[in-house]
């Protein structure tokens, strides 16, 4: 078995599952087209608020799928077309959802596993989960995209430190960074992954997708003033979930978006 994206859509949630048993989840290119195309028919889909991202089994990601890479590793051209487009149209899948993505993240997140985790919005760990990318120990870097998205995510010190070193850090060490959400008990990793994507599907999906969206710009170096001065910047004014928020507030009930 070359392992499998599997989707389940929950209400206005859906949870995506990295399924690989035997290998915690390691990244096949199956995987990775699966994981492209889960995503693309998400973003076909109105009535989703959010996505759970999660591996199957306790396991979030142990890298990618070691015993595939001599078929093309070893290669210039092989090993471009694997990362620019297998690898890379999966994260930006990922990465690019308009929806909040959250991540589930127990067991080993390594490697691959590190760059999914960088794409969601939202990371909820266990006290034990591992994180790292010890491919230095396999002779090879990680590629430019992808060490652009994690340093990004965790920042160029300890991008530097788990590269160089091929370190494995705790959770904790990931939570004092900021790139945690939140820590919690190894058996409560579900439940809170859970209750975190129902809390953002009971609010206004615009609003979610716009904050997103304005995030998204202010990090790839827009101005916030560029942004506003955009005609397009207030177009909600007159939409129907900001009406029915204020009204709701207004008339002490629970909004209904």
């Amino acid at each position: 078995m070359s392992g499998q994206v599997h989707s389940e859509r929950q209400g206005h949630l859906i949870v995506v599952s990295l399924l690989h048993p035997g290998k915690l989840n390691a990244m096949s290119c199956a995987m990775w087209h699966g994981l492209r195309s889960v995503f693309q028919e998400i973003a076909q889909d109105p009535g989703l608020r959010c996505v759970v991202l999660r591996g199957d089994g306790g396991q979030f990601c142990a890298g990618g799928d070691i015993a595939e890479y001599p078929d093309f590793r070893f290669s210039e051209a092989g090993l471009r077309n694997f990362h620019e487009h297998e690898v890379w149209p999966g994260l930006d899948a990922v990465q690019s959802c308009e929806l909040p993505v959250v991540a589930q993240i127990e067991g080993n997140c390594m490697g691959a596993g590190l760059e999914l985790a960088a794409c969601c919005d939202l990371r909820i760990a266990g006290t034990s989960t591992r994180f790292g990318a010890p491919i230095a120990k396999l002779g090879f870097p990680m590629a430019p995209r992808e060490i652009e998205l994690v340093a990004a995510q965790i920042g160029p010190s300890l991008a530097k430190e788990i590269l160089f070193e091929a370190a494995t850090l705790g959770a904790q060490r990931l939570f004092q960074t900021g790139f945690l959400s939140r820590v919690v008990d190894d058996a409560q990793v579900g439940r809170e992954a859970m209750a975190t994507a129902c809390r953002i599907a009971a609010l206004s999906p615009q609003a979610a997708k716009l904050n997103k969206r304005t995030l998204r710009a202010l990090q790839a170096g827009s101005l916030a003033g560029d942004l506003a001065a955009d005609p397009a910047a207030y177009a909600w004014a007159d939409s129907s979930e900001h009406r029915e928020g204020i009204l709701a507030f207004l008339e002490k009930r629970s909004p209904e978006f």
